[in-house]
């Protein structure tokens, strides 16, 4: 792999979290609206651009032989995972929940084990269980029951987005292009909100629905720059980097809505972003 490519990886993965933060951002500026409703306008959003792209780059609006299923649960599996996160955004400091999120790359190594029958290896399992650790530094069972509701909403969260990403590796192996995976699970996801926003549905704002397209749009940013990231460089290059979304939910969190993070969670933080950090480190020795 050329130097350059790889720095265009890195450059790609970087926007990609900046984009996931701005997003974060936005749904928490949208005010008390229910996060199903908000999940339909950004899903809505991605739609349209992965619609515009298939078109494009001439892809067929029909699933591969052998993927269908797999689609099905990577829809499925990601509109839970939308769904929890943007609950857990809602009720949650916009770091906490984006660090939550973050524990989807550690839930899809458990779930390979089982869909893929991929072995787990020793420094993988440990850094798995402290990685879940950290996280209770962030759940805090018992200690705060006011916030342990959603920070594990949000964790559920991060567990769906692990069989998602699970499942897009393996539709991927039957043929399925990344756009057309996009798209199905974007019009599965709003398809699934319909009957909740018809029973529960809240007028918007002007400025509400301003903010749930711009967070439509970061999200489209961030969807696109990361399909792009892995064109130039391997995940296992890459994953690392994808913990600076964490850094620019922070600081998005403190400059907009004033959310200063307390001491416990940035240790939760700390101790993810360090099994992850490990892990990556591990793997490339391994592959050298």
């Amino acid at each position: 792999m050329k130097i350059n490519e790889k720095y265009k990886g890195i450059f790609y993965i970087i926007l990609a979290a900046f984009g996931f933060a701005f997003m974060n951002l936005f749904v928490k500026l949208a005010g008390d609206l229910p996060a199903i409703e908000k999940s339909f306008f950004r899903n809505l959003v991605a739609v349209f651009f992965a619609f515009v792209v298939m078109k494009k780059e001439h892809i067929a609006f029909s699933i591969p032989k052998g993927s269908g299923k797999y689609i099905f649960f990577r829809s499925l599996f990601g509109t839970i995972g939308i769904f929890a996160n943007f609950y857990a955004i809602g009720k949650l400091y916009i770091a906490d929940a984006s660090m939550l999120n973050k524990l989807s790359p550690f839930f899809a190594i458990i779930f390979s084990y089982f869909l893929l029958k991929e072995k787990i290896q020793p420094y993988q399992l440990i850094c798995v269980i402290t990685a879940f650790i950290g996280a209770l530094f962030i759940l805090r069972p018992g200690f705060d029951s006011v916030a342990t509701l959603p920070a594990f909403i949000g964790m559920i969260g991060g567990m769906g987005a692990g069989l998602a990403y699970t499942n897009v590796r393996i539709a991927s192996k039957h043929g399925a292009p990344g756009p057309l995976i996009v798209f199905c699970f974007s019009v599965f996801s709003c398809l699934c909100a319909v009957p909740f926003i018809i029973v529960d549905h809240q007028p918007l704002a002007w400025w509400q629905l301003a903010s749930l397209l711009m967070a439509g749009l970061s999200a489209t940013l961030g969807q696109f720059s990361i399909t792009a990231a892995y064109t130039y460089a391997p995940a296992s290059e890459l994953s690392v980097y994808d913990y600076t979304q964490i850094v620019f939910a922070a600081l998005l969190g403190i400059i907009f809505l004033g959310e200063v993070p307390d001491v416990i969670s940035i240790l939760g933080y700390l101790i993810i972003c360090g099994a992850g950090i490990v892990m990556f480190l591990i793997r490339k020795k391994k592959e050298a």
